[in-house]
């Protein structure tokens, strides 16, 4: 008896999953499958039962039910009540276990690449969700502080609070007062809608290092004009794509318990490009 697996959200006909995990299942003779399942916003609560009554082996959370899906979730890992969000659930016979993977997902390609976090400065751009667990993941690699630039400030505060209370040196800004400031960072993020409609980069990157690293987590388009900008001015880029791709290994671990086969995964993952 195969075992399924699922994404949820709205919209869904859009998401990269099904191919990636689909891909991984192949390449490891997995009898699994992956579907997209979309649930719109208010029906959360029968979803998940109808998720129950299939048996549902795991599946992610995406836009807009991560944060109230830790109401259905009956365990929690530590990432999530850091993040206060649920991504990934693992059904281990009808309990269900949620677990975070923006944090590791966030922080996979650093490791890939050996690049240190510890120490460095940081220019973070927005304060939603995923800022949060980008906060979270730069603290626990000990890094020296964190700037958080954000449209509206009072958000930026919020998220900046939440930094200090996890030990995190850190200040908020509005956007457009980044000015020429970027260069003074080692490593600057966006993790803003920006860039999704091809929107031109809300800062401008004159006078960076060449180690300054320049992280996108928006992932289509795969080039945004905030990572062009950043290549002109050689920065080290780390696209979005890397990131969906940790979250997506850190996902298949936890449900088959075995390392995943990352290359497929992002051979697959390219490709839905």
């Amino acid at each position: 008896m195969g075992e399924t697996f699922a994404v949820i959200g709205d919209p869904i006909d859009h998401s990269l999953s099904p191919h990636i995990h689909s891909a991984a299942f192949r390449e490891l003779s997995l009898d699994c499958s992956y579907i997209g399942y979309r649930i719109p916003k208010g029906e959360l609560e029968e979803g998940i039962e109808g998720l129950k009554k299939i048996k549902i082996n795991g599946f992610n959370i995406t836009i807009p039910h991560k944060i109230e899906m830790m109401k259905y979730v009956d365990k929690i890992d530590e990432s999530c009540s850091l993040i206060g969000a649920v991504n990934t659930v693992v059904n281990e016979e009808g309990v269900f276990k949620g677990y975070n993977t923006d944090m590791d997902g966030f922080l996979e390609p650093f490791k890939k690449k050996n690049l240190k976090i510890k120490n460095c400065t940081i220019l973070l751009l927005g304060a939603g969700g995923a800022a949060r667990a980008i906060v979270a993941g730069v603290a626990k690699e000990e890094a020296k502080s964190i700037t958080i630039a954000n449209r509206t400030l009072g958000k930026a505060i919020e998220l900046s609070e939440f930094a200090k209370k996890i030990k995190l040196n850190s200040n908020a800004i509005q956007i457009d007062n980044i000015k020429d400031s970027a260069k003074n960072y080692d490593i600057i993020i966006n993790a803003t809608s920006i860039g999704l409609k091809n929107e031109p980069s809300p800062i401008t990157f004159d006078g960076i290092k060449d180690t300054t690293i320049v992280y996108d987590i928006v992932y289509k388009p795969m080039n945004t004009d905030f990572l062009k900008k950043a290549k002109e001015n050689n920065a080290i880029i780390i696209y979005g794509y890397e990131m969906l791709l940790g979250q997506a290994t850190r996902a298949f671990e936890i449900w088959h318990n075995m390392e995943a086969p990352y290359n497929a995964m992002k051979k697959a993952l390219l490709g839905g490009f």
